[in-house]
């Protein structure tokens, strides 16, 4: 079994924790050591494995120290929570690119079926692959969110690589990708092929300015998400508090925070990465928040997934022009949904209702006859 091959936290990790407070995460989290060994998985809700494979990233020499967050993180405070976490070590890389893939598969298959969600740091983007592997042995279609400058689409070759992991999920087989959702794509870090690949495709993109205008129009998105990789790349340099590291323009620590909190309320998400990690002091501190945000974010769940809108929802029937669209509002959340079916002029392969994760602005712009682009695209991807 893979979890064999985890590292465990080193000696001088341990040892600095001996002078941090007993309530500390540190002191309240399972952790892989040398002494002790892997924790007992039974019960566990989180688990943080960390990544060095880097042979395929955009910036190959960059190398992230996960030591670096692991002083941070166990150094915060937990919440209210009651979410048992579990530090499980480092994943060392393999001879090839490829044997890391295939050990990331196979931990996160064996997670998936206990129920525990991995979160994975450090690395290239690329890591997602073998993610997007896990739901092809699962025989489960999947949706993926990406938070990224850039589509990752590959112009050039099949190459797997943090500009081109995307192009290999696209042609895999058997395919169960029903959605690619990017959050935060720049316009000039992104080619015209590229754009009207997502358009053909019909998968969604959310600009840079769209997220900073508005945070909360990506709350269904990850609602709707089963894998969320984070490159953070697209940080601004005020994120990572060194203009050599960041961006002159990208998301900032608020936002990525709040991206990170709504990716684990969310009751779909059962794998987290965050990978291209600039090696700076603040991103250190800024990474180790945005874990504490994700599983703050998984305290609250609702459990609302699957959506059984029979109880507890109030259904919203809108007419418009050329069709009626049916909306469902939480109770318990006062979350908003959107009925799919294939009563539209589309022969939808489906050929049952589904749901798709929406918000009241959504609901109000329905009723002014204005049909939601989520919906259009979506009805398009089941056809």
């Amino acid at each position: 079994m893979s979890l064999e091959l985890l590292v465990p936290i080193d000696n001088e990790i341990l040892i600095g924790m001996s002078l941090l407070p007993k309530q500390v995460l540190g002191n309240k989290m399972d952790l892989h050591t040398q002494s002790s060994g892997l924790p007992d998985l039974k019960g566990l809700n989180i688990a943080i494995i960390g990544l060095h494979e880097y042979r395929n990233s955009f910036f190959p020499n960059t190398q992230y120290q996960v030591n670096s967050f692991r002083n941070e993180f166990y150094a915060l405070y937990p919440g209210n929570w009651s979410v048992k976490i579990a530090d499980l070590g480092d994943l060392p890389n393999g001879s090839k690119v490829q044997d890391t893939y295939f050990a990331i598969k196979q931990i996160a298959y064996h997670l998936k079926q206990m129920n525990i969600i991995p979160v994975f740091i450090g690395g290239s983007h690329d890591m997602i692959f073998p993610l997007y592997q896990v739901y092809q042995d699962f025989k489960q279609l999947v949706n993926v969110v990406s938070v990224d400058r850039s589509f990752d689409f590959s112009q050039e070759d099949e190459l797997i690589s943090g500009r081109s992991y995307m192009s290999r999920i696209i042609m895999e087989k058997p395919n169960v990708l029903f959605n690619y959702t990017n959050l935060g794509f720049q316009n000039y870090y992104c080619a015209t092929e590229e754009k009207d690949l997502m358009n053909k495709l019909y998968f969604d993109g959310y600009r840079l300015g769209e997220i900073l205008d508005d945070v909360s129009i990506t709350e269904p998105i990850f609602r709707d998400a089963d894998i969320v990789g984070m490159d953070l790349k697209c940080l601004s340099w005020q994120a990572t508090a060194d203009p050599l590291k960041g961006q002159p323009n990208g998301i900032d620590s608020r936002i990525i925070c709040a991206l990170s909190r709504y990716a684990g309320i969310s009751d779909r998400v059962s794998f987290l990465g965050i990978y291209e990690l600039p090696s700076t002091p603040m991103m250190n501190q800024l990474l180790a928040q945005m874990v504490w945000y994700f599983i703050e974010g998984f305290s609250l769940r609702f459990d609302e997934y699957p959506v059984a809108v029979n109880d507890g929802f109030l259904k919203y029937t809108i007419p418009l022009s050329n069709q009626t669209m049916v909306f469902y509002k939480s109770e318990k959340s006062e979350r908003w949904w959107l009925e799919l079916t294939n009563d539209s002029h589309l022969n939808n392969k489906s050929k049952k209702a589904t749901l798709l994760a929406c918000t009241e602005k959504d609901y109000k712009s329905a009723t002014q006859d204005n049909i939601p682009e989520r919906w259009y695209n979506a009805v398009r991807r089941m056809h």
